[in-house]
């Protein structure tokens, strides 16, 4: 069986990295064009290297959660059935790789990480970023940004992503708003296929009606429970399918 998981800040969540556009999340304290687009850092390096100085630190203090780490034992579990887990993030921590998980898309970045814009060289990068860090490979001061991408520019790894949405099983959301695109036009992508969906969230996403099944709750309750299920089942054909709802579907 071939799983297609996309991750969203809700997995991260219970860690204590918080969320984007829920009533408390990042973007209702924080205003994303100021801080989150290629013109905001030209503008005003300064501030958002300041704004992701922050978000790093906080992420070198967390810890994976109980959903991470499900994660990783279905991905192992999957690999010892003959099948393969395809773990696509949106999330820019690396928690998924701290808590054990092998292969894992960051669509969105990893913060962990710093890109020159002088020599486009990638690093992995765990201090704070300045105008005044030279770039370790061209060795120019002013060009070194945060490795994520921001409003406004291509999401990564699109065609490796699109090719292994197409060749799954099953495909769930697991933490998503629903709403940004193109993550959120995936379920669509995949119900077009043929291909059975299952959404897991705190509470319905924007685009929950597009989704064969849900189950609701916290990540780090919700998630391994939803892993159990799938490495009980004794066959192919009984993976495929998953077990009812937790919770109704929304109307």
């Amino acid at each position: 069986m071939n799983v297609f998981v996309l991750a969203g800040a809700g997995v991260s969540a219970e860690s204590g990295l918080g969320t984007f556009r829920d009533k408390d999340g990042l973007w209702s304290r924080f205003d994303p064009m100021k801080l989150a687009t290629p013109e905001a850092f030209a503008h005003d390096p300064d501030q958002v290297h300041a704004f992701y100085n922050m978000r790093r630190q906080n992420l070198l203090s967390a810890e994976p959660n109980a959903a991470h780490r499900a994660l990783a034992r279905l991905e192992t579990g999957l690999v010892e059935r003959g099948g393969s887990l395809f773990l696509c993030t949106q999330n820019i921590d690396d928690l998924h790789e701290r808590a054990g998980s092998k292969q894992v898309i960051h669509m969105h970045g990893e913060l962990l990480k710093a890109r020159c814009t002088d020599c486009g060289e990638t690093m992995t990068w765990r201090e704070d970023l300045s105008v005044e860090v030279p770039c370790p490979s061209c060795h120019r001061s002013g060009g070194l940004r945060p490795h994520v991408v921001w409003f406004g520019e291509m999401p990564l790894e699109m065609d490796a992503i699109y090719d292994a949405l197409l060749a799954a099983d099953l495909f769930v959301a697991i933490g998503t708003s629903g709403s940004v695109y193109p993550a959120a036009g995936f379920v669509s992508e995949a119900r077009g296929h043929g291909i059975r969906t299952c959404e897991i969230n705190l509470e319905p996403s924007d685009n929950a009606r597009q989704f064969d099944e849900g189950q609701y709750g916290p990540a780090s309750e919700v998630v391994p429970f939803w892993v159990e299920q799938i490495l009980s089942q004794k066959s192919l054909a009984d993976q495929a399918g998953i077990t009812a709802p937790r919770s109704p579907h929304p109307k």
